[in-house]
Formats: structure tokens, sequence, C-alpha cells
């Protein structure tokens, strides 16, 4: 688990960063309604789980950078014995304090009164604009407060930054104490879908396979998934985030499982599709084999100095081609490519970055996803062809849906992949399967 020296070294990063004369103020993240008085489970947001690891909703953080001086102030919750009989412990200031290297911490409740005069003075200020209305209007009393403090000694600040342009790109460069977590969450992943395959048979349902990965993500100290589990079977598979998991497993369909768990708040995200009787069919082995193929690729080519959009084209090409020898569709290689014929079997992005969030921040630059990539960058690898029952091609193709998703770290030499202990040739998924019958 990360302790708070890393995370006070991560708010010293972040000072470094800012302009001279300025301050940066980060917001917890708030319990959220889930019916009438009961809450979902808090998670803490992101951005204020980057920089200071504290797990309770209702504070915030101020960072204050002033000729060459530096304040780490932290507004959180007051002890309340009522409330903590009721809702849990809280830390309060005095604990804080020990617990964070911090300058102060101060009650939530004198944000707004404390704010302007602690700010005061300053250049300009960071946030993280538009992510909480309430927050925005908080700070916007703040500016007006200091517009119109001139009497009492206040003044006006000159910029309002939007501070996750900066995050943002810190946050997409993990540390070795990250990549550390993000391997553990992906090895906890991988064994849950091996579990997977191993359960599978006809006549389950989709949610009893959802809930051996929950098992089992649970059982080894990461409670909740990082997304919502997608099991889907036979052409449930072609919806791409299908989440009802309802439906019972027929023997001789395959079941695409798209599931991650979420550990100390970074995620893992792997997907895998395999037969639910544990025997490819020569229709699906014939698309899972191309789908493996674009992958294989599109893997080789993560890499420092390369993009993802090299990678994309490469598996466009790649199931374009694929597509076309399998008669799946008709026409000139060339021209299908450049009317982009394989968007109604492969209709969604290469790649995503992943960390803190499962599709986490991060400029790609642009649509395309040209921006080359570094060592310490996170991402996911993850085509696939979906072929719905409507579709206009032979009926022995329709219903098909696969996906083949992994975790790759970019290294100084290339790519570590994160997610490799769960399989995925036929082979071994077949004589994984075979094994437990």
């Amino acid at each position: 688990m990360l302790n708070e020296t890393y995370f006070s070294g991560r708010r010293k990063a972040l000072l470094e960063r800012l302009d001279d004369n300025s301050a940066a103020i980060i917001f917890a993240g708030s319990e959220q309604t889930r019916s009438n008085d009961t809450e979902y489970h808090f998670r803490q947001d992101s951005y204020f789980h980057y920089l200071t690891g504290y797990n309770e909703p209702d504070a915030a953080l101020l960072l204050i950078k002033k000729q060459n001086n530096s304040q780490v102030i932290l507004f959180n919750r007051d002890k309340d014995k009522l409330m903590e009989i009721w809702h849990g412990r809280r830390l309060g200031q005095e604990q804080a304090l020990k617990c964070f290297e911090l300058d102060q911490a101060l009650s939530i409740m004198t944000l707004e009164a404390e704010l302007p005069q602690l700010i005061n003075g300053c250049d300009s200020l960071y946030s993280l604009m538009g992510k909480c209305q309430a927050h925005d209007k908080l700070l916007a009393n703040t500016l007006t407060t200091l517009r119109g403090g001139t009497r009492q000694g206040l003044s006006r600040l000159g910029k309002h930054q939007d501070l996750s342009i900066i995050l943002d790109d810190m946050r997409l460069f993990k540390q070795s104490t990250e990549i550390e977590v993000m391997r553990h969450a992906a090895t906890i992943s991988c064994d849950a879908h091996t579990i997977a395959m191993q359960r599978a048979k006809a006549g389950k349902y989709e949610y009893q396979l959802e809930a051996d990965i929950l098992h089992h993500f649970a059982q080894n100290g990461a409670r909740f998934a990082a997304y919502n589990t997608i099991v889907g079977g036979g052409d449930n598979a072609c919806i791409l985030h299908y989440t009802e998991n309802e439906s019972v497993l027929n023997d001789g369909d395959l079941v695409l499982i798209d599931a991650g768990c979420e550990l100390h708040g970074y995620a893992a995200d792997i997907t895998r599709t395999f037969p639910v009787n544990g025997v490819f069919s020569t229709e699906q082995k014939a698309i899972y084999n191309l789908v493996l193929k674009a992958q294989l690729a599109a893997i080789n080519l993560i890499k420092p100095s390369g993009t993802i959009k090299e990678a994309n084209d490469e598996v466009v090409k790649i199931i374009t081609q694929g597509l076309l020898e399998l008669g799946v569709i008709s026409g000139e290689l060339d021209k299908l490519i450049e009317d982009e014929a394989h968007k109604d079997f492969y209709m969604h992005g290469l790649s995503h970055w992943l960390g803190l969030d499962v599709h986490d921040v991060g400029d790609y630059f642009n649509k395309e996803r040209t921006r080359v990539l570094e060592p310490g960058m996170t991402l996911t690898v993850e085509p696939g062809i979906y072929i719905s029952p409507d579709s206009d091609v032979d009926e022995k193709w329709r219903g098909i849906g696969v996906r083949i998703e992994d975790n790759l770290l970019v290294t100084v030499d290339g790519n570590e992949v994160l997610t490799s202990g769960v399989v995925k040739s036929v082979d071994e998924i077949e004589a994984l399967m075979a094994s437990n019958n």
C-alpha cells in the first residue's frame, strides 16, 4: 500500500509545477445517495486520492506556493461522537496532523470563511473546474470576496486555472510503487478469469460467473470491481457494455467476460472470451484467432516512440483482411479499409489509459490518439469482433462476439503485459477447461 511519504512526495511534485505565488485546491468526494436514506459505498475522488491517500468524504486539500515557501493544508470533518457511533470513525484535525505531512489541518466547516484569507495575495488559483457545481460555486464566491475586499486588505486573483492539465499528465506516468499495485490487481483479476473459465458450463447463469469473479476479488483484498462486470453469453457478447448478466449460458455459445478488480484505488481491466462447453466451434475459432492475431500484432507495437494510432491501424488492416478471407465481407481490401468496413464489426477504440480510473486521465493529443508512448504509461489493448444476430452475413457467423483485452506497461525496451497470467490461445483455453471436467 502507498504510504504518506509517497503522497507527500506527489504534493511536492505538484507544487513544483505550479506557478510562483499561486494556490491549488482539490476537493474530496462526497457520499452519494442510493435510495432514501442509504448511500452507495464511498469511493474517494481519484485526484484527491492521488495526492493524499485520505479516504473520508467532504474534505479539501489546499496547496499554497508563495516566494519559494509552500503550505499544505487539509480541511476535513470534525470529530463527532454521535456520528461516529452511527457511521464510523472520523480522523479529525488533531489526528490528521499526526498521520499526514501537513502544515495545518482545519475544519471543513470553516473552508468558505478561511479560503479568501489563505489565498490572499496569490496571483492565480488552480482547481479542477467543472467537476462539482457546489465546489465551483464556493470558489466563485471566494473570487468575488477577494475582488470586493480591498478595504479588508484583500486583493483579486489574476488567473483561475484548470489544475487537471497538470494533474492528468502527472497521473499518466506511473511510478514503481503504483506499478506494483497494478501488477497485484492484475494478478487477482487474472486468477478470477481463470476461475470463471474453470466453472463455466451450460445451464449456469451469467450472474453466477460474475459472483465467482467478485468473490475472488474480495477474498484477495480487492473488495470492489473497478467497473461493472460484463458477462455476456451468446449474442449478449455483441453488446459492448452489457451488464445485465441475467441470461442462461447455452451449450455451443461463447461467453465474453470483461472484469477487473480495484486495489488500493488502482484498476485492472481484462477481457477474455471462451466457449461455454470448453470447445470452440469452427466459426468461433476462426473469429477468435483473428482477434488474437490482431491483438498480438498491436501489443508488439506498444513501445516507446510508438503510438496507439499505429497499433490500431495495424489492427484494422488485420481484421479487415481476415474478415475478407473468411467471406464475412466482400470487396477489394484497400477500398474496404478506406471505407472503414471494419466498423460494422469492430466499432470501438483499441486502447485507453489505465490507472486510478479504469478509463484513466491523460491527453491522447487528438481523436486518433497519436501521442508518442513513453515508459511508465499503462494502457489496455482490446480489439474485438462483434457480429450481431441481425448482421447481413452468412448465418453461421451471426451472434459471435469476441474481445481479448490485456493491460500493458510501456517500458524502456518495449512493454510488459501485466495480465499475462490468464490464458488466451485456443489450445490453452480448451486445455484449461478440459482439465476441470
